[in-house]
C-alpha cells in the first residue's frame, strides 16, 4: 500500500518514458511522508483507444489507492503535489487529474496476512 495507477493517452509515454513518469509519482508520494518507501507501488496504463470530451486530447489520470487513516488535508496535499509535478512535467497536456480512494483495513488482505 499505496497503489498509484496512472492511466494516460499513449502519446504521454512518447513525450517521457514510463519509468520517468512513474519515478516522478513515486518521489512525490514519498516526499509526503505518508507512506513507507518500500510500500509505494506505481503502474502505468497507456491507452491507444479513448475519448475525452468526444476528442482524443492527451490526458493523465492517477488513481491513488491508499489505506484508510489519512485525513482530508493529507490526501489533498498528496493530490495537489502529484498533479502539480505532472503539470510541470507535461505543461501542454490539457487534462491532468488524480483521485484518492481509501482501502478499508478490515477488508484488505495480502499474501502475508493469510
Amino acid at each position: 500500500m499505496p497503489h498509484f495507477v496512472i492511466d494516460c493517452s499513449e502519446n504521454i509515454i512518447r513525450q517521457k518514458s514510463p519509468q520517468e513518469i512513474m519515478q516522478k509519482v513515486y518521489e512525490t508520494a514519498d516526499l509526503t511522508r505518508l507512506f513507507a518507501k518500500g510500500d509505494i507501488k506505481i503502474r502505468i496504463n497507456p491507452f491507444t483507444h479513448y475519448i475525452v470530451g468526444n476528442k482524443q486530447d492527451d490526458f493523465i489520470h492517477v488513481f491513488a489507492n491508499i489505506m484508510e487513516g489519512r485525513n482530508i488535508a493529507q490526501k489533498k496535499r498528496l493530490s495537489e503535489n502529484i498533479a502539480s509535478e505532472l503539470k510541470a512535467m507535461f505543461p501542454e497536456v490539457p487534462i491532468i487529474s488524480i483521485n484518492i480512494r481509501d482501502f478499508e483495513k478490515a477488508t484488505y488482505y495480502n499474501k502475508s496476512m493469510v
